[in-house]
């Protein structure tokens, strides 16, 4: 492996731990904020790439029936708790259940031709999957342990395989790119796409963490993270952050499908090992720490990019591998902590 290979494979992996960094923060978030291990969040990347192809192809993307049958389904279990006496919110029922597939929808019949508003109809169809499926799958089991909610997620994560092959078949696809650029750099050769990448996940990182800092929303959120039970006393729905939390995981989910379509040919399963590479990122930050998941995703972008060099048939064993030495340090250095709930 000469000097130039290797600045080639170290661009493959800062471009591919991007990706997963993105993934590493919507796990974190949401494990942070509801205790739920977000398994299907690879999923919503797959449906994003792939609903992107059949905009651009003027076809309808099957995720908007998926997005509006699980709109209806909310929407009569709200109606349901609401006449059993519980409190509902339906400013925010109404917003997940109403305006964006309806919204949505529109957009599609009106068959976007650029680029952009197709980017922007996926992302409208794709976020809103993130809340209903807390609402439908979570949020009944608010009170349950960690181990019941990671059991429903692997399960929920079966279901979203399986529809996915309904919806999408067996046979993948490619979306066009967002840029077409080519730079020649000291022989490294730069696409346009790459940097779209990078320009998006650090756009994103940045309101992330400006949204925690600045906003009451954000600090909300990192209310219910610390203590969900002084979150609930000082007056904070802690429903609505699960609402919030998983709304934002499904519009990074959107986005890193849309944003790794042009990037390789994305099946109905693929996003899975996508959300296993950003989960190894998130272990690494403990699932805690949203600096430690995006040094934790570059770092398995680069095993992963020099492993496909030296051991292609080994790279997914290698960049596995490593939680076990994370998770063994780790185990030296923390200390166990009972749940609160």
């Amino acid at each position: 492996m000469d000097f130039q290979i290797g600045l080639l494979l170290v661009q493959d992996g800062i471009v591919n731990g991007a990706v997963y960094g993105l993934m590493g923060l919507a796990l974190v978030l949401v494990f942070s904020v509801t205790r739920v291990i977000f398994i299907p969040q690879g999923e919503l990347v797959a449906f994003a790439a792939l609903s992107m192809a059949a905009l651009h192809t003027g076809g309808v993307p099957r995720a908007l029936w998926l997005l509006l049958v699980l709109g209806v389904i909310t929407l009569l279990v709200e109606v349901w708790r609401h006449r059993r006496g519980a409190e509902v919110d339906w400013t925010s029922t109404l917003v997940w259940t109403v305006a964006f597939p309806v919204v949505a929808g529109a957009l599609v019949l009106l068959k976007p031709a650029s680029l952009a508003l197709q980017a922007l109809t996926t992302l409208l169809v794709v976020t809103p999957l993130g809340p209903l499926l807390y609402r439908l799958a979570y949020r009944p089991l608010v009170d349950a342990t960690v181990l019941m909610l990671l059991i429903v997620s692997v399960a929920l994560h079966g279901v979203l395989v399986g529809m996915g092959l309904l919806f999408f078949g067996a046979e993948g696809s490619r979306t066009p790119t967002f840029s077409d650029l080519r730079m020649d750099l000291g022989g490294l050769a730069i696409t346009g796409q790459s940097l779209v990448v990078l320009a998006v996940t650090l756009v994103l990182v940045i309101a992330m963490f400006r949204f925690f800092e600045r906003t009451m929303m954000g600090k909300a959120l990192r209310a219910t993270a610390m203590n969900r039970v002084g979150a609930r006393l000082m007056g904070i729905p802690t429903g609505l952050s699960g609402d919030l939390s998983f709304a934002l995981a499904g519009l990074i989910g959107a986005v890193s499908g849309l944003l790794i379509g042009p990037l390789t040919t994305v099946y109905y399963d693929t996003g899975f090992l996508i959300g296993l590479k950003g989960f190894v990122a998130a272990i690494i930050g403990g699932m805690a720490s949203y600096p430690a998941a995006l040094g934790g995703a570059l770092l398995v972008g680069q095993l992963e990019s020099f492993s496909s060099f030296w051991a292609s048939a080994f790279k997914e064993v290698l960049v596995f591998t490593l939680i076990i030495p994370v998770l063994w340090w780790r185990s030296l250095h923390s200390h166990h902590v009972e749940e609160e709930e």
